[in-house]
């Protein structure tokens, strides 16, 4: 009974990661008939629907969350029992999805990825890069990548792997019209490019040399939720941005960008790993996340001036 009911949920794991019952079941080598019942027998024993269906997708119920983050311990602890077989346990093995903003994922991830890759031979790895944070469990990543959440979702575990400093720049091209801004006041006669995403929209908080903080003012005429969007249209001469130093400072040090208020302090935000509670965490995941973290804290990302890219 016990047996079955595991086959099941595992099944139901399948289903939701590749967002239907055609391709779950196929996973497993199942038909759709078989992961539908599995999924069926599931609701039934539990009493509760686990699957919200529609014509084009699947969506997890609250009790269905609840089951899948569950299952993923019961799968993970599968998974290092044929490990602890078949050799050592804590070594990463199998597919690592990862999910992260463009510029963070491109600039900052993609070494690393690498480097695993190279390390760990029996491992792939799956990425998205995207800005938005949610549906990470339904899209059955492993991991993901954040820049500025200070709380996570319920159900997901946050290590910050590093505070990184932002600072404003523009691009030459703006700044061959305009007077570069000697104080934060002097903001409100330029065009702003701002983060917002969802409704909420970024403000700028900024310190003074003297200590005292300012709310920075000025037109915007653009905003976006990604960071990597910001970052062209700064380049593209379209306003002043603010943006995590370690994703620009190549652009500086070439002289496509250059920095506004180099003694003023923008503060930090925080890059973070965001991923599923498990019991037990699976060595692939454990290992990337304290790979990334001593490459971003060793600071391995630095200006490159034979960068094209």
């Amino acid at each position: 009974m016990i047996g079955s009911k595991v086959n099941d949920i595992l099944v139901f794991l399948s289903v939701v990661e590749t967002g239907s019952f055609v391709a779950g079941g196929k996973v497993l080598g199942l038909s759709r008939s078989t992961a539908g019942k599995a999924i069926a027998r599931l609701e039934d024993g539990y009493g509760a629907r686990l699957l919200n269906r529609t014509t084009r997708a699947l969506h997890l119920t609250q009790e269905g969350r609840g089951l899948y983050e569950h299952g993923l311990t019961i799968r993970t602890a599968i998974e290092a029992a044929d490990a602890s077989v078949a050799g050592d346990p804590g070594v990463p093995r199998g597919t690592l999805r990862i999910t992260a903003p463009d510029a963070v994922g491109r600039r900052l991830l993609l070494p690393t990825v690498y480097r695993f890759l190279e390390i760990w031979p029996e491992t792939q790895i799956e990425m998205s890069f995207s800005d938005r944070v949610d549906r990470v469990v339904e899209k059955g990543f492993d991991l993901s990548v954040r820049v500025g959440m200070s709380a996570p979702d319920q159900g997901f575990i946050i290590k910050t792997l590093l505070q990184a400093p932002v600072l404003l720049c523009g691009a030459p091209s703006y700044f061959s019209t305009r007077d570069l801004p000697l104080s934060i006041e002097q903001l409100s006669r330029h065009d702003l490019l701002q983060f917002a995403s969802q409704g909420d929209r970024q403000v700028w908080q900024l310190q003074e040399e003297d200590g005292s903080w300012v709310r920075a003012s000025g037109r915007v005429r653009l905003r976006f939720d990604s960071a990597e969007a910001l970052r062209e249209a700064a380049l593209a001469g379209q306003g002043i941005a603010l943006l995590p130093r370690m994703l620009v400072d190549t652009e500086i040090a070439k002289g496509q960008l250059q920095q506004v208020l180099p003694r003023a302090d923008f503060g930090t935000v925080p890059i973070i790993a965001l991923y599923p509670h498990k019991r037990l965490l699976d060595p692939r995941v454990r290992r990337f996340i304290d790979m990334l973290n001593d490459d971003l804290r060793e600071a391995r990302i630095k200006p490159r001036l034979d960068d094209d890219g």
